[in-house]
């Protein structure tokens, strides 16, 4: 390891140690808007890694994320708060072996609705099961973990076990595997690289992550229902910080989550009723105007600021 990335390397632990202090320098207010931060940045990331390696665009994000939330409102008041997340990223892991082996065969527009789908499928399912065998819309989430600075501290934890498995994917055979996939998949099929598998491995990795990011936020609400659990525009919202911040470099959906969540929290707040305008302008923009995103852009200028 050269001396820069060691400098590197101590730079991002420095800011997380930083990080780590947040919650005690602020309000309830600084400490719920941190929380989202990393919420987005685990979900924009763990997108990026299999998705931005393999250009397949996944909408299956909050089918995820709302698999880990439901585990808790289920299991919250049965279990250690470890075992209840430990159950999650089980849960997550089987549920995205099924759904890797049915979508993965699939490409390009094809992936996309079948993943788009696929997470309305799941919303209905688990809305029929409330409604008509548990009795009720949604669920009330008890749990000890509920706490803004201990879920702060546990989406810290995960963004670090995230992004230092980004690091070990960039430099991996599994990740080099993956973006010849993305460079040409029958290519890479026929360099001898299992495809299937590959993606299958990757797509399960980063899904329990999106998993584990859903149980962790979910005591915040202490009310869980399908809505709130799978709502489809938090795949579309993760898409789009990771479309601008970039998935060139593993870390680069981070560089897109901070001013989009800023963004969307003030529109949410002041403008509800056309969230969803501004949400499609916003994806518009980025991929007329930056198509690399952020991460791109950064490369481009570098390449163009070097020795002639």
């Amino acid at each position: 390891m050269s001396a820069r990335q060691v400098l590197a390397g101590a730079a991002v632990a420095a800011v997380f140690v930083l990080l780590g202090f947040a919650p005690a320098l602020g309000n309830d207010y600084t400490t719920a808007l941190l929380i989202n931060l990393l919420l987005y940045a685990v979900l924009a990331t763990a997108w990026g890694l299999f998705c931005g390696s393999t250009g397949y665009i996944s909408l299956a994000t909050v089918a995820f994320f709302g698999v880990g939330s439901y585990t808790v409102a289920v299991l919250g008041e049965q279990l250690p708060w470890p075992l209840v997340l430990l159950a999650a990223a089980a849960i997550g892991a089987v549920l995205s072996l099924l759904v890797g082996l049915v979508t993965l065969r699939l490409s390009g527009t094809y992936f996309v609705i079948f993943t788009f789908g696929m997470t309305e499928l799941l919303r209905q399912v688990v809305n029929w099961y409330e409604s008509k065998i548990a009795g009720s819309v949604g669920r009330y989430v008890f749990v000890d973990a509920a706490s803004p600075a201990f879920i702060y501290g546990q989406m810290l934890a995960l963004l670090a076990l995230v992004l230092g498995f980004g690091w070990w994917l960039a430099r991996s055979r599994l990740g080099f595997a993956l973006r010849l996939i993305g460079e040409d998949e029958q290519a890479a099929r026929h360099c001898g690289i299992d495809t299937t598998r590959t993606k299958l491995i990757a797509f399960t990795g980063t899904s329990v992550f999106m998993v584990l990011a859903g149980a962790i936020v979910a005591p915040r609400w202490t009310y869980i229902d399908p809505a709130i659990a799978f709502n489809a525009i938090v795949s579309f919202q993760v898409v789009i910080m990771a479309l601008l911040g970039g998935t060139a470099r593993f870390w680069g959906p981070v560089l897109g989550v901070v001013p989009l969540v800023l963004l969307f929290e003030t529109l949410i707040k002041y403008f509800p009723n056309h969230f969803p305008i501004v949400l499609g302008v916003v994806f518009l923009l980025i991929v007329y105007a930056l198509p690399r995103g952020v991460v791109g852009l950064l490369l481009r200028l570098r390449r163009a600021g070097g020795p002639q």
